[in-house]
């Protein structure tokens, strides 16, 4: 079976070592946009160099899959039941607190569309909505995309050329233009609504860092504890570092869990950059999101 992958522009131009890995794997890697859309042309004719976005990735890919009788579409976060497939990771994670008679008091982990941190989170949450449980809850986002810290709650496409449903969440706006910040994970401009319920209702809290501050976080992690994690990653290693000095200074002691989800051997180019003092800081000035419902 053929596998075509609509990778974001500016991912694809970043990050050589995710695009050659896919290939390897045997797949088709197209920066987005593209010319094999229609919606993919109509971007470029208007700007030759567009860095793309996840929303236009996801736009092109289902175009091709609508178009193409013998193709299938591989959602991989946003929708709920993504998220629930994913939970998988928590409940391992419960089995291995359960093993050392340990109950963490903070559950962190960063959010692009929120796969990553639910499927993390979720069960120690179910936990916690049946009264079981006092656990606090934290997802990282970046502030160049801010959508649950700054973003307006309402219903919004999943991608920018408007072909899926509308989805209740978080969102900058699916025609928001993400800036070309290295933690290409989590430049998208929504979130999975189930998250966002859980936000709205406070059962999560979010913060949002720059990239500067969290490459500097993800550097004193690499030296201390020997590995080099990825861009998305640091946002909540960030969080992690913060909230360990807090409790330093007020003595309270605290079991602190977040997810590792990914290594930054793929992502060195980003970390030379913010060596080298080549990072951009990025946050909009103001957000303008449309309202789909009266």
């Amino acid at each position: 079976m053929k596998c075509k992958v609509y990778m974001v522009r500016v991912s694809y131009d970043q990050k050589p070592g995710r695009r050659t890995m896919m290939e390897t794997y045997g797949a088709e890697v197209t920066p987005s946009p593209s010319n094999d859309t229609k919606f993919g042309k109509s971007l470029l004719e208007q700007d030759k160099q567009h860095p793309g976005t996840l929303g236009i990735a996801i736009s092109e890919a289902l175009e091709d899959t609508v178009t193409h009788d013998d193709s299938r579409y591989c959602l991989g976060s946003v929708l709920n039941h993504v998220l629930l497939h994913q939970s998988v990771i928590g409940l391992e994670a419960q089995k291995q607190f359960e093993s050392i008679d340990v109950e963490p008091d903070i559950i962190a982990g960063c959010i692009g569309g929120g796969s990553n941190f639910a499927g993390f989170a979720y069960p120690f949450l179910g936990e916690k909505l049946r009264g079981r449980t006092d656990i606090r809850f934290v997802a990282c986002e970046p502030k160049a995309v801010p959508s649950t810290t700054r973003g307006t709650y309402t219903y919004d496409f999943g991608d920018t050329a408007e072909m899926t449903p509308l989805l209740k969440m978080y969102t900058v706006g699916h025609n928001y233009v993400s800036p070309p910040i290295h933690s290409g994970g989590l430049r998208y401009h929504g979130k999975a609504p189930s998250l966002c319920h859980l936000i709205n209702k406070g059962y999560v809290e979010s913060v949002a860092y720059h990239q500067n501050e969290v490459f500097q976080a993800a550097r004193t992690f690499a030296q201390t504890e020997g590995l080099i994690p990825a861009p998305e990653t640091a946002h909540v290693i960030k969080y992690v570092i913060d909230e360990a000095i807090r409790c330093k200074e007020r003595d309270d002691d605290k079991v602190i869990a977040f997810n590792n989800c990914g290594h930054g051997l793929l992502d060195l180019k980003a970390y030379e950059d913010f060596q080298a003092g080549r990072l951009v800081d990025y946050e909009p000035a103001s957000i303008q999101v449309e309202n789909y419902v009266n």
